[in-house]
C-alpha cells in the first residue's frame, strides 16, 4: 500500500557524498513519460535516509511534468553538518522515492477586493497560528 515507488541508484561504483558538499546527479537507471496532463511526478526523499543520515534531494523536491520524456536523474546532496560523516551510496542502494499526483489547475483573475473574509484574513505569511491580539488592549 505504498505510496511511491523507490528509485535505485543505478551506477557502476559507490558514490561517496560529503557533507554539506554540492548536490550531486545520480542516474536511477529508467527514463519516464508521463503523458498525462493531469498528472505530475514528484521526487522526494527516503524518510528513513534523510532523518537517520541527512540524505536529502538537492533540489528538495523534484518535479516531473508530464511533458518531460527522458532519464530520471536525482540530485542527492548530504544535508549533515561539516565533521559528520559522508553517505556512501551504493549501486542498487534506494536513494529516492517517486509518487504520481493529481494536478490541478487554477484560472487566476485579477480582483480588486475579495468577496469574502476568512477568519485568518490577510495575516500574511507565518501569521497563520498565531493569537490573535484582544481589541480590549
Amino acid at each position: 500500500m505504498a505510496a511511491a515507488v523507490d528509485l535505485f541508484a543505478c551506477i557502476d561504483r559507490a558514490l561517496v557524498v560529503q557533507p554539506q558538499a554540492p548536490a550531486q546527479l545520480v542516474s536511477s537507471g529508467i527514463s519516464v513519460h508521463i503523458g498525462d496532463p493531469q498528472i505530475a511526478g514528484l521526487i522526494v526523499p527516503r524518510s528513513g535516509l534523510g532523518h537517520r543520515k541527512g540524505l536529502v534531494m538537492g533540489n528538495l523536491v523534484g518535479v516531473l511534468d508530464a511533458d518531460y520524456s527522458g532519464p530520471l536523474m536525482i540530485s542527492v546532496w548530504n544535508r549533515s553538518g561539516q565533521g559528520s560523516e559522508a553517505i556512501v551510496i551504493k549501486p542498487g542502494d534506494r536513494i529516492a522515492q517517486l509518487i504520481f499526483l493529481p494536478v490541478v489547475r487554477p484560472l487566476f483573475r485579477i480582483v480588486s477586493e475579495f468577496s469574502k473574509d476568512t477568519a485568518r484574513g490577510s495575516g500574511g505569511f507565518g501569521s497563520t497560528g498565531r493569537a490573535t491580539k484582544d481589541p480590549s488592549t
